[in-house]
């Protein structure tokens, strides 16, 4: 069973998605921090670096915005999955061919500030819809990974080639899947109308300024995770609850008996039990139901996870006690990777294994549990120490710095509960 419980406090808008009760997504948005990525601006170049093939774009936030050349080359999408040929084709191109200090520039945020960087940004701007994502300036059709029929694929590809405006590309999202042709163009009509609107809104005004403000996370939720498999769809804001009612009316009657307005004399968070599940978030060490446990910590540079037996003898031998410890950490450490929502280089220490075949086993128990989560991860394989090394995307700040400060009395070595 899959729940999405929404809690609109005073200060804060929470987002938990429950798998059988359990936490495993969490999302906090400050009301006076929203997020900005997904956001459009017109900015202003402000200094160009040949050294790092990069620029500094003035948006109008605190930080300058950085601009990396694969993103600053019209006309071409570069996927994840293409980086390494990207690198080889385009490693002669030079950034200035593309840029001048002072150039007035159209740029999406696709990843927020994270503590002293400032927010990356692309030209390539992505416009997601339900079922689909438009990007208005590429031409490129690509189809979610998670959709893994081949028959489907093929008809999602040849609806979205009927659908799409000349010269614009579209990515197929999950929820797609099994849509109608009407559906599929409706999405796409609507989201061209956007982007002729924000064209407009380009035209006239000062620079830098906001020319497009992505949707609030309640009707990200509704866009981005309310799909077929959420049973129910829980938020205790009454204008709240009716907008939403009338937003996925348009979509179905089937997704109207799932959203639920709470009004009980309850805290909602304390109701659904997710409040302590928060605190166990915040913790660095994670116990294993064998008595094994998990201890996370982040560097400036990546987030390590070793591994240890803890409590847990086993009942055979050494090698399956290991084993059976390393196996329950690979899925452990998948769902708090997804419930933490930590980006970048992780480096996992697992128990010493001495056998090749068992090293298998850890790493595809890994690479399974990783499957449940919508955010990209690659598992690159074991060192020569032993080590598995792994990415998993960053686009905004860890979950733990909503509740977490710096620590005044050791100039943020530590860290204590914010106010």
């Amino acid at each position: 069973m899959k729940e999405i419980i929404i809690d609109i406090g005073v200060k804060n808008t929470t987002v938990a998605l429950l798998e059988e009760k359990e936490l495993a997504e969490l999302y906090v948005e400050k009301h006076n921090n929203q997020s900005i990525v997904g956001n459009i601006y017109k900015g202003r170049v402000e200094n160009v670096l040949p050294g790092m093939q990069a620029a500094f774009v003035n948006i109008g936030i605190d930080k300058n915005a950085f601009l990396y050349v694969k993103d600053a080359i019209p006309n071409t999408y570069i996927g994840e999955e293409e980086e390494s040929e990207y690198a080889d084709k385009y490693k002669n191109i030079n950034i200035n061919d593309f840029l001048k200090v002072g150039q007035e520039i159209v740029v999406q945020v696709v990843k927020e500030p994270i503590n002293t960087k400032g927010a990356r940004v692309t030209t390539h701007i992505t416009l997601p819809g339900r079922f689909i994502v438009l990007m208005p300036t590429v031409e490129y059709i690509g189809i979610s990974r998670r959709i893994e029929n081949e028959q489907e694929r093929e008809r999602l590809k040849a609806l979205a080639t009927q659908c799409k405006p000349e010269n614009m590309g579209v990515i197929i999202r999950t929820a797609a899947e099994g849509c109608s042709e009407e559906e599929i163009c409706e999405d796409i009509v609507f989201l061209s109308k956007l982007w002729e609107n924000i064209k407009v809104g380009q035209q006239s005004g000062s620079v830098p300024r906001i020319v497009h403000k992505d949707i609030n996370i309640v009707y990200r939720t509704v866009r981005d995770m309310f799909t077929n498999d959420i049973d129910k769809f829980v938020i205790n804001d009454k204008e709240e609850y009716d907008n939403i009612l009338k937003f996925v009316g348009l979509l179905s009657e089937d997704f109207v008996k799932k959203v639920e307005h709470f009004d009980k004399a309850y805290e909602i968070l304390e109701y659904y039990d997710i409040k302590s599940k928060i605190s166990k978030v915040l913790t660095r060490k994670v116990w294993l139901k064998s008595g094994g446990y998990l201890v996370i910590d982040q560097t400036e540079a990546l987030t390590v996870v070793d591994v240890n037996t803890g409590k847990f003898v086993g009942s055979i031998d050494l090698k399956d006690t290991v084993l059976k410890t390393n196996v329950e950490a690979a899925r452990e450490i998948a769902k708090q990777l997804r419930l933490r929502d930590i980006g970048g280089i992780i480096i996992i220490d697992f128990i010493d294994m001495h056998e090749k075949q068992h090293e298998e086993v850890v790493l595809e128990a890994l690479k399974n549990s990783l499957k449940k989560d919508r955010t990209k991860s690659n598992v690159l394989g074991i060192t020569h120490l032993g080590l598995v090394e792994m990415t998993r995307k960053k686009v905004r700040q860890r979950v733990d710095s909503a509740f977490m400060s710096d620590c005044p009395h050791c100039n943020g070595e530590g860290k204590i509960l914010s106010d």
